[in-house]
């Protein structure tokens, strides 16, 4: 059965607002099974979104809520986001993740039609979505450089790694759609098809890479803690 018609993806609006603790917590329950951070929101600031028509909601054909994304724009509507996209785990791998970002990619450039829309991700399943859409990876400098939007990341176990590149790397790839200079949605598919062995394995060495420095200062740590205990051990057994 095709995504459309298994699931119903509607502009979210006053009538969605009992949903915002769901999917608040969703959003919770995920990362803390990914064992990654993210940009905590409040129900309070889902509902506004759904308020401001910035946000998608979907549905099952029974009306049990499936999934959720919102819009948010930096550096005053130059840079969108595409932010908490969530899929309730009984539709997880039915193709509605791919759906609900179709619906808020076409709804950021309805509302934002000059704004770069961007994203950071670390699962390579989000990056061939992306692609489909007509993003390109790029460096950390070619995203909006708002405060706000860097503050986000501070929920992050990876926060650490981030600030120790001074905001030029970390887990995360960066991808972007930019209007006024981008590649055809086939061409960013099909690049990103011939090329995902390499992103794989790319995304790999640089996750060793920057968490070496963190793993000899644990190392170091480590051996420091040893040392003072054989110390204490050698005192307290004169």
């Amino acid at each position: 059965m095709k995504t459309q018609e298994q699931f119903q993806i509607l502009i979210a609006n006053e009538s969605h607002l009992s949903f915002a603790q769901i999917i608040c917590d969703e959003m919770a329950s995920s990362a803390k099974a990914r064992g990654t951070g993210i940009a905590k929101r409040s129900p309070e600031y889902i509902q506004q979104k759904m308020r401001e028509g910035k946000a998608v909601i979907a549905f099952n054909k029974e009306g049990i809520w499936a999934g959720f994304c919102y819009i948010e724009t930096w550096s005053h509507g130059e840079y969108v986001a595409n932010s908490g996209l969530i899929v309730a785990p009984p539709f997880r791998k039915s193709g509605l993740a791919r759906a609900i970002k179709r619906k808020i990619f076409e709804l950021s450039r309805k509302l934002y039609p000059e704004a770069k829309i961007f994203g950071l991700t670390t699962g390579l399943a989000v990056m061939k979505i992306n692609s489909e859409l007509g993003y390109e990876p790029v460096t950390y400098s070619e995203l909006t450089q708002d405060e706000a939007f860097w503050a986000g990341c501070k929920n992050c176990v990876n926060y650490d790694v981030l600030m120790s590149k001074e905001r030029k790397n970390c887990f995360c790839t960066a991808m972007l759609y930019d209007p006024k200079e981008h590649s055809k949605p086939e061409e960013t598919k099909e690049a990103f098809r011939q090329h995902s062995k390499l992103y794989e394995r790319f995304m790999r060495i640089k996750k060793w890479k920057l968490l070496q420095p963190f793993l000899k200062k644990d190392k170091e740590e480590s051996k420091s803690r040893r040392n003072m205990k054989t110390i204490l051990h050698f005192f307290f057994n004169l």
